[in-house]
């Protein structure tokens, strides 16, 4: 099936980025768009990671869209199911679930010049033409597997902490986790109570600090709730408070003496034995890679039925896993924590350009944009959370309104004027990509760790190495010079 309607625009996917252009869209006055989702519910990263402990490392109050404060979290670093119950009551409050299809996958998109429209084709084989196609799948939503040999023989369960396993119960059960990202982080704790025994791989240990959450009381909801400002200035005051941290990673790194002393002081009061507490000293620079906040993953590793082992995995057989120490373990079930393919945008969507160029031969060394946002050669795409947009001190969706409101200028051009496509100059992506690797290569992440921040050719691709109130400034208005305008 094909449709004969021309969109403004189609955005994909409904996390944080999707329904918040989409609301930006519909507040423009610009209604003729559709959103397309391959689950069946909205929340994106947070619809999908629902495994136990799952919560923000972000404070709520700034992990909220700006035109939509909320007075009524639990916490001040918020639940999962909290998260995702927000995102689907903006998404009904400001009319924007209409306009969405659900269970329709994106599997290509090619653009039209001669008609300025891009075709876009779904799982169901149905297509839709837009002028623009908006992309917000985000960085963390494709589940990492590492290559473990032998994990085909294994006759227990198996499966990523972003897919959990709710039909599976733990209780009583032998389980192995491999790899300790920022998922490992909260489920350990939470499921180190139900099993008969935990082993747990780590490549190398993370940085651990402890975590400044508490609960809020009814006293204090109702007092944001009656006074806006009030919520207003909590969000200003850790909007503030997380801002300056980002020089600690980019350009003052003994700024990071500070959350050094706190991991010191964590794990030398959690962990009494001198073994264990050696094999979770990180030999990496701190801030190399995510530090991770947590009050209870120390004190669940140094539980007596919880063995940590450094270190690959070397195999798995029908029973067991054997570790780089050449012990094996008998296990029921394993459990990967191994994070996402954040370096692979918008795999493993099929995209085409001007004069048939795929967009994953463009990125063959490494994504790059405009700003994280627009791609030479591929006129009126537009992306959300994309190349060097990550943060590593302070909340996404403060990045995410920054490009909604230029993507949707943007698009006003294109209507307002007619156009059929704006296309930004090669020479300005790369004078901004070299711009902001040369700046990368002075920060912490480039200190020679392997994180998901660098892709195999050693290019990081994901980090934004500055302000965010640096970027809002940059892409205020769109410089229509940056564009080659087609009319």
């Amino acid at each position: 099936m094909t449709s004969t309607n021309v969109l403004d625009a189609i955005i994909i996917g409904t996390g944080f980025g999707g329904i918040g252009m989409a609301i930006q869209l519909q507040q423009a006055g610009m209604n003729n768009y559709l959103v397309l989702e391959k689950a069946a519910d909205v929340g994106g990263v947070w619809r999908d990671n629902q495994y136990p402990g799952a919560a923000c490392d972000v404070p709520s109050h700034l992990y909220s869209f700006s035109f939509a404060p909320n007075s009524t979290w639990s916490h001040k670093y918020a639940r999962q199911d909290e998260i995702h119950g927000y995102i689907r009551r903006c998404a009904d409050r400001f009319g924007v679930t209409p306009q969405i299809r659900f269970r329709c996958e994106v599997v290509s998109a090619s653009f039209d010049a001669a008609a300025g429209c891009w075709q876009v084709l779904v799982d169901n084989g149905e297509t839709y033409s837009a002028r623009a196609l908006i992309t917000a799948m985000g960085q963390l939503n494709r589940p990492a597997f590492p290559a473990v040999p032998g994990i085909d023989s294994f006759r227990g369960e198996v499966f990523h902490s972003a897919r959990w396993r709710k039909d599976i119960d733990l209780r009583g059960k032998r389980v192995a986790v491999v790899g300790t990202g920022a998922s490992a982080i909260q489920f350990v704790p939470a499921i180190v109570p139900q099993v008969q025994s935990l082993v747990l791989f780590q490549r190398s240990a993370p940085y651990v600090i402890p975590k400044p959450d508490r609960g809020y009381n009814a006293l204090e909801k109702i007092a944001y709730a009656q006074a806006p400002r009030l919520l207003a200035g909590s969000r200003s005051w850790q909007y503030l408070s997380h801002e300056y941290r980002a020089l600690a990673f980019t350009s003052i790194h003994s700024f990071l003496a500070a959350p050094l002393r706190e991991f010191r002081r964590q794990l030398k009061r959690q962990v009494s034995d001198p073994v264990l507490r050696d094999q979770l000293t990180p030999t990496d620079p701190i801030g190399c890679k995510r530090i991770l906040l947590s009050n209870d993953y120390y004190p669940a590793l140094a539980q007596p039925h919880v063995s940590v082992v450094n270190g690959a995995v070397q195999s798995v057989d029908a029973s067991g896993i054997t570790g780089a120490d050449g012990v094996r373990h008998e296990v029921d079930v394993i459990i990967y924590g191994t994070g996402f393919k954040a370096t692979e945008f918008l795999a493993p969507l099929h995209i085409t350009g001007l004069d048939g160029r795929v967009l994953a031969d463009v990125w063959r060394d490494g994504a790059e944009a405009h700003l994280g946002i627009a791609v030479s050669g591929f006129p009126n795409l537009f992306m959300l959370y994309g190349p060097n947009t990550n943060l590593g001190h302070s909340s996404i969706i403060f990045m995410l309104e920054s490009q909604m409101a230029y993507i949707r200028q943007c698009l006003g051009k294109l209507r307002d004027e007619r156009l059929r496509y704006l296309d930004v100059r090669p020479e300005v992506q790369a004078g901004f990509s070299e711009e902001i690797q040369t700046r990368l290569r002075g920060s912490v992440w480039q200190k020679g760790c392997h994180s998901w921040y660098v892709n195999e050719h050693g290019r990081n691709v994901t980090n934004w190495p500055g302000f965010t109130a640096e970027y809002r400034w940059r892409t205020k208005r769109p410089d229509w010079n940056d564009y080659c305008v087609v009319s």
